[in-house]
């Protein structure tokens, strides 16, 4: 992807945000928010607006993409099949961290990810309340961006003791096997949290604010974009169990560190803990 379609696609992803999201944020009835998989899982009118709207620029930027949105996927899961294919693929986000919109808290956003023969070769994080984002394009590094046109790469930090660490693990997605054996490992570190929102999760390691993620699922929407940012910031990332992410596959335990070092000390840890 070149970088003249990459700033088409932040054109659109903000025009959207500015039409379809922010005037709904903190301003949503009751009728305009609906669960999903259980109460916590929701799904707001801005979502599915934002979707539909975005999928329809953002296919127009790349003629013969296909488009892959969480919320068609939720109709209609045959439409993961697209990331398998060799033809370019948009996998949209339209708000990550919908729990938080839905409750007025300002940490949320959109998430795009472009795919070419199985690979990720743009990502985009914007936050439509700041109207900022960071995006990376494969090989080109990644960069922190504003609304006025200033930019600036971003690093990942170096590796520290792990009783200095912070990390974002959300330890209420695991099973409940799983939680109990996660959750005797967070006095080891400074600080574990949980953002509830994969966009800002990304972008705080991607920005050297922290040193690793866990996720206990794989949306595609929720990691592609964060993970090609992370890489190209300096960072790694990968699955719990060593191989290869399979984005079809939604149930993988992800990670994600500042340095590949710190990734495999990381899946070591776990792997012990979750055997």
């Amino acid at each position: 992807m070149d970088e003249r379609t990459a700033d088409a696609f932040v054109e659109a992803v903000r025009d959207v945000a500015k039409a379809e999201i922010m005037p709904r944020f903190r301003a949503l009835s009751p009728g305009d928010v609906e669960t999903k998989t259980g109460p916590e899982d929701l799904v707001t009118i801005a979502d599915t607006a934002a979707e539909a709207a975005l999928t329809r620029r953002l296919a127009e930027i790349l003629p013969g993409a296909s488009v892959v949105g969480e919320e068609a996927v939720e109709e209609d899961p045959s439409i993961l099949d697209h990331l398998t294919r060799p033809e370019p693929c948009i996998v949209i986000d339209p708000i990550d961290g919908t729990w938080n919109f839905a409750h007025g808290l300002a940490v949320f956003g959109v998430i795009v990810a472009v795919r070419e023969a199985g690979k990720t070769v743009m990502g985009l994080l914007y936050d439509p309340v700041c109207d900022d984002w960071m995006i990376a394009r494969a090989g080109q590094g990644a960069h922190f961006a504003r609304g006025d046109g200033s930019r600036a790469p971003i690093k990942t930090r170096a590796p520290r003791e792990p009783g200095m660490e912070t990390g974002y693990l959300p330890l209420g997605m695991f099973d409940g096997r799983r939680k109990e054996a996660l959750a005797p490992l967070m006095p080891a570190f400074s600080r574990v949290q949980s953002l509830r929102c994969s966009l800002y999760e990304y972008r705080m390691l991607a920005a050297g604010h922290v040193d690793w993620l866990i996720a206990a699922q794989s949306k595609p929407w929720d990691h592609l974009a964060g993970q090609l940012i992370v890489e190209e910031a300096g960072g790694a990332w990968g699955t719990l169990a060593g191989g290869p992410y399979d984005p079809t596959n939604r149930d993988q335990v992800l990670l994600a560190a500042c340095a590949s070092t710190r990734l495999d000390s990381l899946r070591d840890t776990l792997t012990d803990v979750l055997a």
